[in-house]
């Protein structure tokens, strides 16, 4: 019996070692990805999105943005687009008003988003332009937030014919990626309409055209910082007695996406974000932003703002994997 009880006292004294030596080394790796947070702040990152008065060479902004992956504000790459004097309202409504286009609704203006629990994508209906124009202007009434985002390439797609008022590709920004855009994307929309935090595998180069789009920025060394949590996929749906209804999306299934939100982060339930540090900037009409891949982003917008943007893939390289890397080591810390 003496042996007996030796042996189960040694055995939970392992056990709780064991347990002393997982809580330590889950707090050596979030020690080690705070510093990695820190760190990069103090070496490498702006405090604040640096504005640049003229369109840099291509191997200047390579070098110094895309290459360490910061974003860059780059005023004067839109000064010879006709868009930026004749993208007013009347000219668009003589120019498109007949055309039908695929615009979003929804009751909240939050589209692919978390709403009572559930990640939620918009309703897509199709209309004619002008009557679209008739919503966001308030000549018509309408229920819920419309907004023009469609991002399969819409602008060489179904607004085709304001090409001739923009660019199909960036000269600087494809020697700069060296490659051709991958996706060029028309932007319009209700102030209501807002983008939840997210973060893209592309290169992102966002042009304003009208307006003005605010963006709240986290680089990739603050994911150990941003929460995520599943969610059942799921579309809205306006009822006929004119109540958004969510519809799950079975065939999608359950979805990861950020559980916070940056304008009133619940720092209660999700503490370690109080130790990102988010930065906003704002882009004004004829500004373009430069948004490197994998950044978090949260974006809202003037009324009736107009933007055109141009997406690039990524580099797969060891960037993305040191990305990976991270996430892996972050969800252990949970």
């Amino acid at each position: 019996m003496v042996k007996k009880s030796l042996h189960l006292e040694t055995v939970n004294q392992s056990e709780n070692t064991t347990a002393m030596s997982c809580e330590g080394v889950k707090k050596e790796l979030e020690n080690s990805l705070s510093d990695l947070s820190r760190e990069a702040r103090d070496l490498y990152l702006d405090k604040e999105v640096p504005v640049l008065t003229e369109v840099p060479t291509p191997i200047t902004f390579h070098r110094k943005y895309v290459a360490p992956n910061k974003p860059v504000v780059i005023q004067g790459a839109l000064d010879h687009w006709p868009a930026l004097r004749r993208w007013d309202t009347g000219y668009l409504r003589e120019k498109i008003g007949d055309l039908e286009v695929t615009v979003t609704v929804t009751p909240n203006g939050y589209a692919d988003a978390v709403t009572d629990g559930k990640f939620v994508m918009p309703e897509e209906r199709r209309m004619l332009f002008g009557t679209f124009l008739d919503i966001v202007e308030g000549e018509i009434p309408a229920n819920g937030t419309f907004y023009i985002q469609k991002q399969n390439s819409n602008l060489t797609d179904e607004f085709a014919s304001l090409l001739a008022d923009a660019e199909q590709d960036l000269d600087w920004g494809n020697e700069a990626f060296g490659e051709l855009s991958h996706a060029v994307n028309f932007w319009m929309g209700e102030s209501k309409a807002i983008t939840s935090m997210h973060r893209d595998h592309y290169e992102n180069l966002y042009c304003v055209v009208r307006g003005w789009k605010r963006f709240i920025l986290l680089p990739p060394t603050d994911l150990p910082f941003v929460p995520y949590e599943s969610y059942q996929a799921a579309s809205f749906k306006e009822s006929k007695d004119g109540d958004f209804d969510i519809i799950d999306n079975d065939v999608v299934g359950q979805v990861p996406w950020i559980a916070i939100d940056p304008l009133k982060p619940d720092l209660s339930k999700y503490p370690w974000y109080s130790k990102a540090s988010p930065i906003s900037v704002t882009v004004r009409q004829g500004e373009t932003l430069y948004l490197p891949s994998l950044w978090f982003h949260h974006v809202e917008q003037s009324h009736g703002c107009i933007a055109v943007n141009y997406w690039y893939d990524m580099e797969y390289d060891i960037k993305y994997n040191y990305y990976k890397l991270v996430e892996r080591i972050s969800k252990l810390t949970r």
